[in-house]
């Protein structure tokens, strides 16, 4: 390829700039982070400085490790910036001022490697008009990269190209946001605001000004407006805290003087009754999260229990957060598919039904209207919304799921008319913006040239809604699938709720393994959903127990070991690809595989303790094989700190919030791969069982577990028995401890011992039954079940 990027800078260290470096890190790529020199402090780096330590102990964490800090180097603008001359990749994030941006340019223009790629991060400045004046080969590699806030998590890269941008600078900008970056990728034209923030906010803008105008409060807003309509539990409020109320009316502020010709945007960006909240909110400093007040309040209660206060729209003070209740939310709330669900508000007629009906039916009305402008067909703002927002869907998918002409006559009836072209593309008989085979997706109606146009896909991509419900779909119960993903792969897909385990995706676990034997080469465990497994079916375990059903439960655990232990012996490679939350079960199935590829956001770990019990998969089995036995091995060495580090990320039920801190505590090995893009994580999972099969693939050789005997139990007690005192542990996590400690002391071992892996795995199991039965492990499954949180009795 032409071009590559293995050194980058990165101008500007405030909220963006450190966030884009830190993401930089992530993915590997040295990067430096510059800004200008603190003119009132002997440290020229004092502002870099600053704002990389905020990144640093940002939450959520911009770093998938600490230790990637090591990938970022610190500098300024005047001693440092030779730095640019060899990069591949300038990145300017700067103030959002036009004099100031074409200024650095103009010194960038100076400096700049040929190939080296320069791009912008504004985002409501036309890109074109930055690069003015600059040389040939400067606009040449020149272009708008776009993220959002944090950049580590939120999917949407805008990718903008001006007349002058190179082809092959686009298509490899857009392929290292895929597949580098782990970004979607959205093609935009150089238009103000380009995708994702003129929908944000030509939507945004009306929302605002119908909420004062109808006199809803904080909390029936957000209560309406975030999972109920396919948007995430920010809602609206909630969200603009977050982005801060400062950033908010600056990119709206901004917006309105470059799209004078857009009628429905000028027409609520100019409300007055917003204006003046947001003027009041802003001269009172309440920027929202950063100053822990805006439309809502962090407060302290009697107990100091932190509570949140709305704000009362109408008299601009904090109150304690109601509870709103509409007959319309309640028979909707429930309702499988967002569609559906969608469709009973719409229908209803009560006070939350018709917010839900105007800001549906004019974010319908003010995307069509942007179109041919700001894109040529309705995708490009599908994926903006779904990936800046997270939004479940983008308003043309959700059209399309409430019927294309029947919501246009409603539109029309409530005074939110489409853009013309919409009706035009149904008097031709054209009835969906996406053309469907099945449920997929397969075309696009392209406005300029009114018909659909075919929606490329990847060639060799896993895409399971390709396979579900053919001939490729072999075996499939209420709980799992076993697909044939081709080229002698097949494939193992959990789908019960949260993909809890249970005796059906035993079953279908282990088909797969027989049928490895002898129809395939190798298997891949992983799905297409949010998580790859929360854990057990911790339900099943709790009646189970209280019903005495000991032979039940005995049976499930040794299922599960046994599976594990199948896996791990497989003469023929088993490769698991965890997303999302991989947690109990879930990391034991992950720790078992002959390879694991990991999508980047897995957050996964041995969380048992939380719920009363033990690892018991042959999970606390596999933390002692990877921490414990590699250590004792070396001559003279002190086991003590190895099995200290097992014992405590056990009890203390650690999770790994990345792949590559799961990588560092052990629960990934050294050649397991991470992927950026959760949507390629099949593909590369079955890439990497070709590979191995290629590669002549043989399982491991059996391992003794080194045990550590008494000496080594009474010191982990002695540790346990100190939390307590310390009040950091209760006592009846002292207790759970203390079994644990059992475990990994070989049991009653008079002195340490290598024993197979079976002694630990009949451990681990009377372990787990015996905590089964008492009542206080029963009160903690109870309230995770209930609340979804742990009970700490």
């Amino acid at each position: 390829m032409k071009y590559n990027i293995h050194k980058a800078v990165v101008i500007g260290s405030g909220t963006m700039g450190a966030a884009i470096a830190a993401h930089l890190a992530n993915i590997g790529v040295p990067v430096t982070l510059l800004d200008i020199v603190a003119k009132d402090s002997a440290d020229k780096n004092k502002i870099v400085k600053e704002g990389w330590d905020r990144c640093v102990k940002a939450k959520p964490a911009n770093l998938m490790s600490s230790e990637l800090k090591t990938l970022v180097t610190l500098g300024n603008l005047e001693d440092d910036f030779g730095a640019v001359a060899e990069a591949d990749w300038v990145l300017e994030v700067i103030v959002e001022n036009l004099k100031i941006k074409q200024e650095l340019m103009a010194r960038i223009d100076e400096v700049r490697k040929p190939n080296a790629i320069v791009s912008t991060n504004t985002s409501g400045i036309p890109v074109r008009a930055i690069a003015e004046g600059r040389s040939k080969e400067f606009k040449k590699h020149f272009l708008g990269t776009h993220f959002f806030n944090p950049p580590r998590y939120l999917k949407l890269l805008e990718v903008i190209s001006t007349a002058d941008t190179s082809k092959d600078v686009v298509d490899f900008m857009a392929h290292f946001g895929e597949f580098n970056l782990g970004k979607g990728v959205v093609l935009c034209k150089d238009t103000p605001n380009f995708i994702g923030n003129r929908v944000a906010f030509g939507t945004g803008a009306f929302a605002l000004d119908f909420i004062l105008n109808n006199n809803y409060t904080v909390d029936e807003v957000d209560a309406l407006t975030g999972p109920l309509m396919g948007r995430p539990k920010t809602a609206t409020f909630r969200l603009i805290d977050l982005v801060g109320v400062d950033v908010w009316d600056h990119v709206g502020k901004n917006l309105a003087p470059l799209i004078a010709h857009d009628k429905l945007g000028q027409k609520y960006l100019a409300a007055e009754k917003p204006r003046k909240l947001m003027d009041t909110l802003l001269e009172r400093k309440w920027l929202g999260n950063k100053t822990k007040v805006g439309f809502y309040k962090e407060v302290r209660d009697a107990e100091g229990k932190k509570q949140f206060y709305s704000l009362d729209l109408s008299t601009l003070e904090h109150v304690p957060a109601g509870k709103p209740r509409f007959d319309s939310v309640k028979a909707a709330k429930d309702v499988e598919g967002l569609g559906d669900r969608l469709k009973v508000m719409l229908e209803a007629d009560d006070k939350a039904a018709k917010l839900v009906q105007a800001l549906t039916y004019q974010s319908f009305q003010y995307v069509s209207t942007i179109i041919p402008e700001v894109a040529d067909n309705v995708k490009p703002i599908d994926d903006a919304v779904r990936w800046g927002f997270m939004h479940e869907a983008g308003p043309f998918e959700i059209w399309d799921m409430l019927g294309v002409k029947e919501t246009v006559k409603k539109m029309k009836a409530e005074g939110y008319a489409p853009a013309k072209w919409v009706d035009d593309m149904l008097k031709a008989g054209v009835d969906s913006f996406y053309q469907y085979k099945g449920a997929n997706k397969v075309g696009v109606y392209d406005v300029s040239k009114k018909k659909y146009v075919k929606l490329k896909q990847p060639e060799g991509f896993v895409l399971l809604k390709d396979v579900r419900g053919t001939k490729k779909e072999i075996s499939k119960n209420a709980g799992a699938s076993l697909f044939d993903i081709g080229d002698g792969v097949a494939l193992v897909e959990f789908h019960t709720k949260m993909n809890a385990l249970d005796d059906d995706i035993f079953a279908i676990a282990s088909e797969a393994l027989d049928r490895l034997d002898t129809d395939f080469d190798g298997l891949v465990i992983g799905n297409e959903g949010d998580n790859f497994s929360a854990g057990a079916n911790l339900f099943m375990v709790v009646v189970a127990a209280q019903q005495g059903m000991w032979d039940t439960l005995d049976g499930a655990i040794r299922r599960l070991q046994n599976l594990n232990m199948r896996m791990r012996y497989s003469p023929k490679p088993v490769i698991v690809a965890p997303a999302g939350l991989a947690l109990g079960g879930g990391c034991e199935i992950t720790m078992h595989a002959s390879r694991v590829v990991a999508a980047a956001e897995t957050y996964i770990g041995l969380v048992e303790l939380g719920a009363g019990v033990i690892p018991a998969g042959a999970g606390t089995k596999e933390y002692m094989r990877r921490i414990i036995n590699p250590a004792v091995r070396v001559e003279s060495a002190e086991p003590f700190p190895f099995i200290q580090k097992a014992f405590l990320q056990i009890g203390q039920a650690k999770v790994a919030t990345s792949a590559e801190e799961a990588r560092g505590m052990g629960i990934l090995n050294p050649q397991d791969r991470v992927i950026a893009n959760r949507d390629h994580l099949l593909t590369e999972a079955k890439r990497e069982a070709l590979h191995m099969i290629a590669a002549g693939y043989r399982p491991p050789t059996p391992e003794l577990i080194y045990a550590a005997g008494r000496d080594m139990f009474g010191a982990m007690k002695i540790g346990a028995w100190s939390f307590k005192e310390g009040h950091y542990i209760t006592e009846y996590d002292s207790h759970i401890a203390t079994k644990l400690a059992h475990i990994i002391a070989g049991g009653d071992l008079t002195k340490p011992t290598w024993v197979s892996e079976q002694y630990i795995l009949d451990l681990e199991r009377e372990a787990f039954l015996s905590l089964c039965g008492e009542e206080k492990t029963q009160a903690r499954m109870w309230s995770i079940l209930q609340t979804g949180k742990p009970l700490r009795n």
